[in-house]
């Protein structure tokens, strides 16, 4: 990409010559002659020529400098990063469609390819959870659900009655005091498009998942546990069902992080509903082939493997009263209920609550836009040192090793790949790879003369073009892997009713670097040596965060973010997304984010530092002035621009802020600062009065508003200007926190307690 290149003086012929000229009368009075004609002008004129080709050859000299460090650092251009997206798979095929590691899909002519191996049954799913009606508390009150019950015998007496029964049924069974919860039973599907599910606010913390025939399937849900017409691997492998999770997006606090290179995640527990031997509902516990969403805490899937004998899967109806009731499943609409195989259920093992669930469907599996490159003879060796070789395919996808093999003497030989080869000596069948370049350098041991070098597979790809909208990847690309099925057999299932889309956007595409971008990291890249040891060390790497856009990053030494107190051997980095379109006045990282700039940040830092990536903090305040509009100016115009210049100084990202780099962490605001920020406004004649105006939370939870003349903030706080109220000085100025409204949550999802049905 085009590159700008630095000037380190910018005056041309023209602003020379007038230099020279302009000094004359200071040097020799008694020149009055400054025509063209005058010889004197003409050789101002010639040394003016002379200096502009000067300083245009000094001009180049900072580029090519900065370059020639990158060649003898040896640092090159990061490579593209490719962007990665959920697949769900639909198919009516009995005997499922058996995908491959390595196959190919496609969003137009952009490439992707399957992360794992992957069976399509004819199955679907649907997630079910209990929601709780009433707190703990009032679970135990039996005057409390004496009145519930009472509400809904007044809203549907047929409902009531229903509902008083099922309480009975379970007094009668287990006790007059044992405690009961309602619950209403709500649903997410595999579209996408309905609320979050939170399994956290349930009775019991699980997420209960039914497995449901297809409908277009054309065997029956009997025939599920004939291996010859059902669901059964011809080599009698455990039948395995991949699930995709797409939490609701989170944005934590800092007492919810945790720190980098802990572990992913709490492990769950799964079971499967199963038929005993006397007609009986059971449950047995399932085996996790793989959990790629870190226990339900990020996008990815679920491997299961289910029982050998599926003839014991099942859910048969429960006794006559007791539906849904304790460790039964919940109820089902009819369609649903006719299509129900079995149950699942899952939970974490620590007693810890599930996130909210935005997606979750069978049939899953993660792609990324990156696709295998063929085996390639690069050359011969040369026996010279420092020989180096093109690959067919650029950019190299970062992450995914490159095979390379010599013939040696005693036949083909594997060289290891190496991030650089400062540490390699001649006896180390060692090479690096430039990803961006896409170029194999070999380094003190080389390929002797006539040793033919050969590549046996890498991967390719990457880009922004990757981010494509949710359904652009509908096809089948021609098979990656040796062991895929051949094309026309590709053609017959999709012939068959295979289907395939992405429900979500692809994310995580990036562009390569530029060279200006790589310029402007060398004096970093060479005082941190490949490791973070000082504030600028985290903060500058905090913003190279590969595929993750970060608009700033502040480091906060010996802090211990989750306790908000120093902490020796600790380090919190505390950083800002570029754009958040939710919250555009005070951006915040969410969840993903935070993981991203962790894992990158956890492979520089020192073994002893306990690190942590926390979210900013914000005080919330707001800024009442009366200001006296100067004649010729209107007060609408003069507020929107009073309005501007204020959000603009108090702004957490750059280019804004009091020093253009966004509003320092710690820093106090004072009323009398921002008097001058108005001041600056062009049709402001003077300041009437300002006011500062601080909320505070108590424990009840109400925003409440107070003046005043300074507002301290701790050393990881930033303001957040929740409103800038400006009138003319012949208005007075409203109570403090009038008209606002509090700091914006996640929409609650209305439901209706009890579901009455015509």
């Amino acid at each position: 990409m085009p590159l700008i290149t630095p000037v380190l003086d910018d005056r041309d012929f023209e602003a020379l010559f007038a230099e020279l000229r302009d000094r004359i009368a200071t040097y020799n009075p008694a020149w009055t002659d400054h025509h063209d004609s005058d010889p004197g002008i003409t050789l101002l004129q010639l040394f003016a020529y002379l200096g502009e080709g000067l300083l245009f050859r000094l001009n180049q000299v900072p580029e090519a400098t900065q370059l020639a460090f990158l060649k003898l650092l040896d640092l090159p251009l990061r490579p593209a990063q490719a962007a990665r997206a959920m697949l769900r798979f639909d198919s009516a095929v009995a005997q499922g469609v058996v995908l491959y590691q390595g196959d190919r899909v496609q969003a137009g002519k952009t490439v992707f390819t399957v992360d794992d191996d992957l069976t399509v049954w004819p199955l679907d799913s649907v997630a079910v959870s209990r929601r709780a009606l009433l707190t703990e508390a009032e679970t135990a009150d039996p005057a409390r659900i004496t009145r519930f019950v009472a509400d809904a015998l007044a809203r549907n007496a047929e409902i009531g009655r229903a509902l008083q029964g099922s309480i009975d049924a379970v007094r009668d069974e287990q006790g007059d005091d044992v405690p009961v919860a309602p619950y209403e039973t709500l649903t997410l599907d595999s579209s996408g498009q309905q609320p979050a599910l939170d399994p956290g606010a349930s009775v019991d913390r699980h997420l209960w998942i039914a497995v449901l025939k297809a409908r277009d399937c054309k065997i029956a849900v009997a025939d599920l546990a004939d291996p010859a017409k059902g669901l059964q691997n011809a080599d009698g492998r455990p039948l395995t069902l991949a699930i995709g999770l797409r939490p609701e997006t989170q944005y934590p606090g800092l007492a919810d992080i945790g720190a980098c290179g802990a572990a992913n995640g709490p492990a769950l527990q799964w079971q499967a509903s199963v038929r005993r031997a006397d007609g009986t509902l059971g449950y047995t516990a399932l085996r996790s082939a793989g959990d790629r969403t870190a226990g339900f805490t990020q996008e990815g899937v679920v491997r299961l493997e289910l029982p050998a004998d599926l003839g014991t899967l099942g859910a048969p109806p429960p006794p006559a009263g007791l539906a849904g009731i304790g460790d039964l499943p919940p109820e089902l609409d009819d369609d649903r209920a006719e299509r129900l195989w079995f149950w699942l259920r899952v939970w974490r093992g620590d007693g810890s609550r599930l996130v909210p669930v935005k997606w979750l469907a069978l049939n899953a599996v993660t792609c990324e836009q990156t696709q295998a490159a063929s085996p390639e003879l690069l050359g011969t060796g040369t026996g010279q040192p420092g020989q180096v070789w093109q690959l067919s395919q650029r950019p190299v996808a970062p992450g995914h090793a490159v095979q390379l093999q010599v013939e040696e003497s005693e036949g083909w030989k594997d060289w290891s790949g190496v991030e650089n080869l400062d540490a390699s000596g001649a006896d180390d069948r060692h090479f690096s790879v430039d990803a961006e370049a896409g170029t194999v350098r070999f380094g003190a041991r080389y390929p002797q003369l006539s040793q033919r070098i050969r590549v046996l597979g890498y991967r390719s790809g990457g880009g922004a073009a990757g981010n494509v909208p949710a359904g652009a990847i509908a096809k089948l690309g021609v098979p990656g892997s040796s062991a895929s099925p051949p094309p026309p057999l590709l053609r017959a299932v999709a012939a068959s009713g295979l289907k395939l889309a992405n429900p979500f956007t692809a994310a995580g595409g990036a562009d390569a670097e530029s060279i200006a971008d790589a310029l402007q990291r060398v004096p970093t890249e060479l005082r941190r040596n490949h490791r973070a040891v000082t504030q600028d060390d985290f903060s500058s790497l905090a913003l190279q965060t590969p595929a993750c856009e970060i608009g700033r990053a502040e480091c906060l030494p010996l802090f211990h973010a989750p306790s908000r107190s120093r902490k020796p051997g600790c380090v919190s980095v505390i950083v800002w997304p570029a754009r958040d379109t939710r919250h555009p006045a005070a951006p915040v990282p969410d969840a993903w984010q935070l993981t991203q700039v962790c894992r990158w940040l956890d492979r520089w830092r020192l073994v002893t530092t306990e690190l942590y990536v926390a979210p900013p903090t914000y005080r919330r305040i707001a800024v009442g002035v009366q200001v006296k509009v100067r004649a010729g100016f209107g007060l609408d115009g003069v507020r929107d621009w009073v309005n501007v210049a204020l959000r603009q100084y108090l702004a957490p990202l750059p280019p804004h802020g009091p020093a253009g780099a966004g509003w320092p962490l710690g820093r106090r605001v004072m009323a009398r600062e921002l008097e001058g920020v108005v001041m600056q406004v062009e049709g402001v004649d003077y300041v009437e009065s300002l006011r500062l105006d601080l909320a505070s939370t108590p424990a009840a939870g109400l925003e409440t508003w107070a003046a005043a003349a300074t507002v301290p903030l701790a050393d990881w706080e930033v303001p957040e200007l929740a409103a800038v109220t400006v009138l003319d000085d012949r208005t007075a100025l409203p109570a403090p926190g009038a008209g606002l409204v509090p700091p914006p949550s996640r929409p609650a999802v209305p439901v209706p307690v009890i579901r009455d049905e015509c």
